[in-house]
């Protein structure tokens, strides 16, 4: 919106044409989401509180968790409304990529807040029944990968490659991108909702990760960086730095709320909208495996809840005292915020490996 309008005034006053720049307006974009999360944010938490939209905490979990009960949630929403004023109004909204970020964004943020107004509601912390959410998003996601291959990377643009190699990728095709596509985004949305177990131990990671993606998504859509880096240029992809910027900003704002001890949780509502707009962004900039490996905190806590799933299905016994993995280590003795500053500490590591593979090809 303000980018059209910068246009516009440039025609008469050449100083607008700075706003042009990716940089500038992801800049912008960071610092508009953080004041408007710092802003509403205080608002928001305690109008939750008067509805007494409160945590319902699982019996089987840690004992300390108890304290939690009652805590507001559903405190994504305040990153939702943060990232979608921000992104219309610094983002190019002439660009389909953004659009298909901006709304798969809303979309999984509105099966989280179905979720989560089920369990406020009934008062059960299980809410939307598994099979109903996984068939909205199996919708979704199938949409979502649908609309990256026609108006996003293109049918030239379906490679899956490979980090640290620079001439090696392998093919997917049309109907394995949609297929992949889609593992990726709902992969994502739902690893990022089982991550989100203690105060800002998804939130940090999904800043770090919307952050690196930014610089991705920056020589993707940069024909000269591009080029030079081996990398394929997608027209149009640098413009989701300005959504990651508005991610990272928000999510930052957010962790001042969440950090321990936390005044509101994120809900369904936040998590699985973070995690599919992760997952989106990493297969509109063709970089989805090393999403895997900057996002290896979730990814080990999903295969921790699969592998504890599968053993006490085949065996009768559990690998882990708990899943997903921070509650195992919270059994062991581990403080919750030992666990959640370790779990930040990886991520930064595999950020910076996942940041590597820019040159190292």
């Amino acid at each position: 919106m303000l980018l059209i309008l910068s246009q516009y005034l440039a025609t008469q006053f050449s100083i607008f044409n700075v706003f042009g720049y990716i940089t500038l307006r992801a800049v912008l974009a960071a610092l508009t989401a953080l004041g408007i999360s710092f802003l509403v944010g205080p608002l928001m938490i305690r109008k939750l509180g008067e509805y007494k939209i409160g945590q319902t905490i699982r019996t089987d979990g840690p004992q300390s968790h108890g304290v939690k009960a009652g805590t507001p949630t559903m405190g994504g929403a305040l990153i939702l409304v943060s990232i979608a004023i921000t992104t219309l109004l610094w983002g190019d909204l002439r660009n389909p990529i953004i659009w298909i970020v901006f709304l798969v964004t809303v979309g999984f943020g509105a099966i989280g807040w179905i979720d989560d107004y089920r369990k406020v509601i009934k008062r059960s912390p299980y809410g939307l029944r598994a099979k109903e959410k996984f068939f909205l998003q199996t919708i979704l996601g199938l949409l979502t990968a649908l609309s990256l291959y026609f108006f996003g990377v293109g049918e030239n643009q379906t490679l899956l490659i490979l980090p640290f190699f620079k001439n090696y990728s392998l093919e997917l095709g049309a109907v394995g991108f949609i297929i992949f596509s889609f593992l990726v985004i709902v992969g994502t949305s739902n690893a990022v909702n089982l991550t989100d177990g203690l105060d800002g131990l998804a939130i940090m990671p999904s800043v770090m990760i919307a952050s690196a993606l930014a610089i991705f998504a920056y020589v993707a859509g940069n024909i000269q960086f591009s080029s030079y880096l081996a990398f394929p240029y997608i027209p149009g992809a640098g413009e989701l730095a300005v959504f990651c910027a508005a991610l990272a900003g928000a999510g930052l704002a957010f962790l001042w709320f969440n950090a321990y001890p936390a005044e509101v949780f994120m809900g369904d509502v936040g998590a699985l909208a973070l995690g599919a707009a992760l997952g989106t962004i990493a297969v509109a900039v063709r970089q989805e495996i090393v999403l895997f490996v900057m996002g290896g905190v979730f990814v080990i806590e999903t295969l921790s809840v699969m592998v504890q799933v599968i053993s006490f299905k085949l065996t009768g016994n559990r690998v882990f005292r708990m899943a997903p993995l921070h509650h195992h280590f919270e059994l062991k003795g581990w403080k919750e915020n030992q666990v959640v500053v370790r779990f930040w500490i990886i991520t930064m590591i595999l950020v910076l490996i996942g940041l590597s593979t820019l040159k190292l090809r």
